[in-house]
């Protein structure tokens, strides 16, 4: 036969309408600290800058989107030029990756 009133750790096994009531015991409830919200930065326009590379001469320098599709336009091909893009938490030009380049090339003679 199975006592079912305590199992190893002590703890009371029984059904819930027929719960003792504890007296002197409360229940401790803590809430979850709440997060302070960041504030969301301002998206700036992206700043591309447009190399050739045969030559490193520099096509565009902290050009807009549409402005450097447009430079895009009369490039023969995606090899022949190295896009960068300004990154303003670090300072610096960063080389965008071969699926982005794409995704640029790719807005070519859309308008």
């Amino acid at each position: 036969m199975l006592d079912t009133e305590t199992k190893g750790t002590g703890a009371e096994v029984v059904p819930l309408d027929s719960r003792k009531a504890v007296k002197g015991r409360g229940v401790v409830v803590v809430e979850p600290k709440r997060r302070r919200e960041k504030r969301a930065e301002p998206k700036l326009p992206r700043r591309f800058k447009v190399v050739e590379v045969m030559t490193r001469r520099v096509l565009a320098d902290g050009a807009d989107l549409r402005t450097t599709v447009d430079l895009l336009e009369g490039v023969r091909s995606i090899v022949d030029v190295s896009i960068q893009v300004w990154e303003p938490k670090a300072e610096r030009w960063q080389q965008l990756t071969q699926r982005e380049a794409h995704m640029l090339w790719g807005m070519r003679g859309r308008r």
